[in-house]
């Protein structure tokens, strides 16, 4: 493994007096065959003080960007700019439920820290210096057989901090683990604690697990890792009501909430956040309505509503709603070219985007891996509006805003006039010419 760490680490480790150890994510993927990278989290650990680590990381040119003495915690950087999060070996107490520990004793025994860890694969420890491992919990065989067993009974484990919860289905998602009886077990015991975590650290969770994509499947153990242990009522209750709502043989062969995991499974990274949430408005309106009729312009309001609880930045709530209210069109290859040339238009940035999740939501259906109807439509009415030169853009306008005033269009109606020639284009591309369009912006 040392042949594989950057150099100032190795030669940090040389310049502490005590061991310094790595352990964690990058040992734990070592040892299953992953290779290191400059992306790699770095999580080290030491009986050493947080001065006599500070005293030799500063001697070999490290930047320290923090320290928590009361956590003994130390965040650094090489000056290549790969970052390093030093903890003390420690155990710690908590109170039923909260994230932070109430209490913590630091200590010199390395399976004393391997207790307070959480699972046992990610309790195997890698002496820098000698270049030797260290396990004393027994994980390098946990991560041979890629089994994810708790560091204590798991009950113990999960009532203490609620935020395990959501690692155990990430880490099966970023690994391909599967969870033993005991720690499938203590999950679902303690599931409502994940109501104590604040909504930014379960979204970012979520989103970590959204973004397992070392193999086709990684996403979907995750996912329903969240469902079996009762956590995904918890923290996304309008998407776990779907579970058992069937819908139409001829075209699903999935309930809604089964339907909508495997969406989030067949989608592009890119675009999964938005496939898990494109038919949460299916459940509500279902209870309300007996139908599914109108789900994405609900499943649009109640996304919003789900993002706005986890604190989402606006970006992407703004962009997983949009998504979600337009993943609807044109299902049924009806939709005039007319209506949908505008729609191109209106809509082009996101286009990219709303074609990935149409064929996620095609495959999800029926696990269908061919290229979605709908989609075939879609590409040839594209490739013939670019034949035409339609403009998608108002930078590709024939005139622009001057243009306007020189016409006699007022300022105040020159944005919403450009928008207006830019639709009109989008029925013909011929008409993207100066003359015709100023003819039309001429007011009368």
């Amino acid at each position: 493994m040392k042949n594989f760490l950057p150099q100032n680490l190795i030669a940090l480790a040389n310049r502490c007096k005590e061991p310094l150890y790595l352990v964690g994510g990058s040992v734990r993927d070592f040892l299953r065959g992953r290779m290191i990278t400059a992306r790699t989290d770095f999580d080290l650990s030491s009986p050493m003080e947080e001065d006599a680590l500070l005293s030799a990381a500063e001697e070999c040119g490290f930047l320290v960007k923090s320290v928590y003495r009361n956590t003994g915690t130390v965040k650094l950087q090489d000056p290549q700019g790969v970052g390093y999060e030093f903890t003390r070996f420690r155990s710690d107490k908590y109170v039923r439920g909260v994230h932070s520990p109430s209490e913590i004793v630091f200590t010199e025994d390395i399976a004393t820290d391997a207790r307070r860890r959480d699972f046992c694969a990610n309790a195997v420890y890698y002496e820098i210096k000698k270049g030797e491992f260290a396990d004393p919990l027994g994980g390098i065989a946990d991560i041979h057989h890629k089994i994810l067993r708790t560091v204590a009974p798991a009950s113990k484990v999960f009532g203490e901090d609620g935020l395990r919860l959501m690692r155990l289905a990430r880490i099966a998602a970023q690994t391909g683990f599967s969870p033993d009886e005991e720690c499938l077990a203590g999950a679902k015991e303690h599931c409502a604690l994940i109501r104590d975590i604040v909504p930014e650290r379960v979204f970012s969770e979520l989103m970590l697990l959204l973004h397992a994509d070392e193999k086709e499947g990684d996403v979907y153990r995750g996912l329903c890792i969240l469902r079996d242990t009762g956590v995904l009522k918890e923290i996304l209750p309008e998407l776990a009501l779907g579970e058992g709502m069937l819908q139409r043989p001829q075209f699903h062969d999935h309930d809604v909430l089964e339907h909508s995991l495997r969406c989030a499974m067949y989608a592009p990274s890119e675009v999964r956040l938005a496939a898990l949430l494109h038919d949460v408005g299916k459940p509500f309106c279902l209870l309300r309505d007996g139908n599914y009729h109108a789900h994405a312009e609900e499943g649009e309001r109640i996304a919003r509503d789900i993002l706005v609880r986890f604190k989402a930045p606006k970006r992407v709530t703004e962009e997983v709603c949009a998504l979600v209210r337009l993943h609807m069109r044109d299902y049924n290859l009806e939709m005039r070219e007319g209506k949908l040339r505008r729609e191109f238009v209106e809509n082009y940035p996101l286009l990219p985007k709303l074609f990935l999740i149409k064929q996620a939501d095609y495959s999800a259906c029926k696990d269908d891996l061919s290229e979605a109807p709908v989609l075939k439509k879609w590409r040839a009415l594209l490739e013939k509006m670019k034949g035409e030169g339609v403009p998608f853009t108002l930078s590709e306008l024939a005139v622009k805003g001057d243009d306007l005033l020189a016409v006699g269009v007022p300022p105040q109606e020159v944005g919403n006039t450009l928008k207006e020639l830019l639709l009109f284009c989008a029925e013909d591309g011929r008409r993207n010419t100066r003359v015709t369009l100023l003819k039309r912006a001429k007011p009368s």
